[in-house]
């Protein structure tokens, strides 16, 4: 991400996001990871995501309705986002960032339109759904399944109806996650742009709350508890950076990986998504375990994981039109 730009609109294509709240709240953490929402519009909206009109009315989004005629409805509400973006792009010169929610190959005139005025893109898609042209063309891409993937631990320990609430512990893993996020191969922030993304994802967030006067004396106890993130001082500057040390017990083996391999299946069924990537699996599986190396497990290829897989009826191995291979979940 360039510096200087975070001013985002962020236009969401409900059916390619699958209308799940979680999924919804992923995204809108995503982005906030990079910048400010300025504006958001969702479309295709009907009854089937009234789940989601409690996210969308605090995300201050304008919902699209998604009304039924003729035989090219998806059709007109493609057209409008597009509409809706380039009006955006011409008229309102404090967002310089764009996040566009589909996978779709014709949106990508609109990619290349935005991006030759001078505006970062960000897309953001289901695998299954994710067209290569449209990935080649955004400045940057991320799939929907590793964005869920992320967000996944803190919301699993999450109690129900505790939503305002957020523990010490939760706090480090977003702590992490936001500074994963800062790519470039460094993976640092300094304190003070870290405490800034802290409150764009949960403007309640109070270090005090936690029984520090200062932000910087808070990352300290998170650091000395959980020993995840490293701190330096530069001239009276706190910068943060994730700690090098890799988590005890996190190997992988010919023993356990089947074992492994269905858990993180299982966990992206769950999310929703019936089909993936298979790089998206390899992430997936390299987050928790970084010294994963297909090789070792007696494999010479990670397409041939996938085979074993299927032999077991866990996955069906499918090839997408463009054939690049996609997994179905079993």
């Amino acid at each position: 991400m360039e510096k200087g730009r975070n001013n985002y609109a962020i236009f969401i294509d409900l059916e390619n996001c699958g209308g799940k709240v979680e999924t919804f709240k992923d995204v809108i953490e995503k982005v906030k990871m990079r910048g400010d929402i300025l504006l958001g519009r969702a479309y295709g909206y009907n009854d089937r995501y009234s789940g989601l009109k409690s996210s969308l009315l605090s995300n201050t989004f304008y919902v699209v309705p998604s009304l039924r005629w003729g035989y090219n409805q998806k059709n007109n509400q493609d057209i409008q986002l597009v509409i809706d973006a380039l009006e955006v792009a011409y008229k309102n010169d404090l967002i310089d960032c764009f996040c566009i929610v589909s996978g779709d190959s014709d949106y990508t005139p609109l990619v290349g339109k935005l991006k030759s005025m001078g505006k970062y893109v960000l897309g953001i898609s289901r695998s299954e759904v994710a067209s290569k042209i449209f990935i080649n063309a955004c400045n940057e891409f991320v799939f929907l399944e590793t964005v869920a993937v992320a967000a996944k631990k803190v919301r699993d320990r999450k109690k129900s109806g505790d939503e305002s609430s957020m523990t010490m512990e939760e706090l480090n893993e977003l702590i992490e996650r936001i500074i994963s996020d800062q790519g470039g191969g460094e993976s640092v922030m300094y304190a003070s742009e870290l405490k800034k993304t802290l409150k764009r994802l949960r403007p309640d967030f109070d270090e005090k709350e936690f029984g520090c006067a200062t932000f910087s004396k808070l990352l300290k106890i998170l650091k000395n508890k959980y020993k995840t993130i490293s701190l330096k001082d530069e001239n009276n500057i706190i910068v943060v950076s994730l700690a090098q040390e890799e988590k005890a017990g996190s190997k992988i083996n010919k023993t356990n990986w089947k074992e492994i391999f269905v858990q993180k299946l299982k966990e992206f069924k769950e999310d929703g998504f019936e089909r993936v990537n298979p790089s998206i699996v390899k992430s997936a599986v390299q987050t928790d375990y970084p010294g994963f190396d297909e090789k070792e497990l007696g494999f010479k290829r990670f397409s041939d994981i996938m085979k074993e897989l299927e032999k077991d009826k866990i996955v069906k191995v499918e090839f997408d039109d463009t054939h690049s291979m996609l997994l179905k979940i079993n």
